[in-house]
């Protein structure tokens, strides 16, 4: 099972490829405030840096949190359609094991069919100015 993996909870992302439980590549870059822009890129370097593409992806997992808000909705939102549109499972964690359990639970067949993103406090909303 060919298993992208996400964390972008801060301003360094991480992606990954892994087959089951071997990782075949891995990448950390900035992506801060270029995420939602480069994001969808830089999967597409990955895939095709292992001769893949999108439909190759048989399963996702995802880092939920805590971390940064817009982070996280990016992430999320760009994994979540992803699994949608495939048609694979996607599952997440909020552990520092994120990525473990989340392989193990997509090969035992979990799927959240949806992942929402842990912010780790309720968010500060400001009152706007008169």
């Amino acid at each position: 099972m060919l298993i992208l993996t996400l964390k972008t909870d801060n301003p360094d992302a991480e992606l990954g490829l892994f087959e089951d439980k071997t990782r075949l590549q891995y990448v950390s870059f900035l992506a801060h405030r270029t995420l939602a822009e480069n994001l969808p890129k830089k999967i597409e370097q990955l895939l095709n840096q292992q001769n893949l593409n999108w439909q190759s992806i048989q399963g996702i997992v995802c880092y939920l949190g805590p971390g940064s808000f817009t982070g996280l909705r990016i992430g999320l939102s760009l994994a979540n359609a992803c699994a949608y549109s495939l048609k694979v499972p996607i599952v997440g964690s909020e552990t520092t094991k994120w990525r473990e359990i989340g392989i193990d639970r997509l090969l035992k067949g979990d799927d959240q069919k949806q992942v929402l993103p842990h912010y780790g406090s309720e968010p500060h909303i400001t009152k706007q100015k008169k």
